[in-house]
C-alpha cells in the first residue's frame, strides 16, 4: 500500500479521518511493517511538499486484523482534546462482527471483568484483578449458524468484542487466537465513529462499512443498508 492510496473520509487543519483496511497495523510495532500512521505522514508530506516531518497524533488503535474507520491528529493540540474525549467516553464507536452460531437473546449488554496476560491474550477475570467491560449488541442477520451483529463499545478494553463473544462460545470468525480454525481475516470492522470536532465542537460521524470479502459477502443486503452517509448536525457542543 502506497500514501496516496489510503482512504480518507475527511479532512480538514485539525483532524485526518480514514479506513483502515484489515491487516494494516496503525502504527508502527517490533516487527517494523508497514503501519498506518507512517503511511499518513507520507501522506502529508506529499501533499503538501513538507520538507521536514509531518505530525500526526495517533487517537485511537484498532487490532492489526481488524478493519474500519480511525481519526488521527493533525495538531497536538487536537490529540489532546481527542484523547480526552476517548477518556470522558465521548467518542462513540459502533462494529460489526460476523460471529459462530446463533444468539439466544437477539440484542443486550455484556458486562465482564478482562485481564491482559503477559502472553498478549486477555481473559475473563475477576473485578480484583481485570478492568470493567460493557458493550451492547444487536443481532442484525442470521445465516448458515453464522450472525452478523452490530456492537456499541462502551469501553475500549485490549480484544474486548473478541473475547466477550469467544467466552459465550460466540467467537468471532477467522478469530484463530480465540477459538476458531478458519484460516481468514477476522470479521470485525469499526464502520462507525463519532466525536466532536476538537476546535468547533460540532459533532462528527463518520461511516464505513467493511470491505465484501469472505464471510462478509454473505451478508450483503444488511451491508449496504448500514453505507449511509450521516448528516454532520451543525452547533452541537460539548457540554
Amino acid at each position: 500500500m502506497k500514501a496516496n492510496e489510503i482512504e480518507i473520509l475527511y479532512e480538514d487543519n485539525h483532524l485526518l479521518v480514514v479506513y483502515k483496511p484489515a491487516n494494516l497495523l496503525s502504527q508502527g510495532d517490533s516487527t517494523k511493517d508497514l503501519d498506518l500512521l507512517s503511511l499518513l505522514k507520507e501522506y502529508l508530506k506529499e501533499k503538501y511538499h513538507k520538507k521536514g516531518n509531518a505530525y500526526v497524533g495517533m487517537v485511537q488503535r484498532l487490532d492489526r486484523p481488524v478493519s474500519g474507520v480511525m481519526v488521527y491528529a493533525k495538531t497536538s493540540k487536537a490529540a489532546s482534546r481527542l484523547s480526552e474525549q476517548i477518556r470522558l467516553h465521548q467518542m462513540n464507536k459502533q462494529y460489526l462482527a460476523v460471529i459462530h452460531g446463533i444468539l439466544k437473546e437477539k440484542n443486550g449488554e455484556w458486562r465482564d471483568y478482562l485481564e491482559k496476560l503477559e502472553t498478549g491474550k486477555t481473559v475473563i477475570s475477576t473485578k480484583e484483578k481485570g478492568k470493567e467491560a460493557i458493550l451492547k449488541y444487536e443481532v442484525i442477520e442470521e445465516k448458515d449458524n453464522y450472525s452478523l451483529v452490530k456492537i456499541d463499545l462502551k469501553t475500549g478494553r485490549h480484544h474486548q468484542i473478541r473475547v466477550q463473544f469467544a467466552s459465550r462460545n460466540h467467537p468471532l470468525y477467522g478469530d484463530g487466537r480465540y477459538g476458531t480454525l478458519e484460516n481468514e481475516t477476522i470479521a470485525l470492522c469499526c464502520y462507525q465513529l463519532s466525536f466532536f470536532h476538537p476546535i468547533t465542537k460540532e459533532k462528527l460521524t463518520f461511516t464505513h462499512p467493511p470491505k465484501e470479502k469472505g464471510i462478509w459477502k454473505n451478508f450483503h443486503d444488511s451491508l449496504e443498508k448500514t453505507d449511509k452517509k450521516q448528516p454532520i448536525p451543525k452547533h452541537t457542543k460539548l457540554q
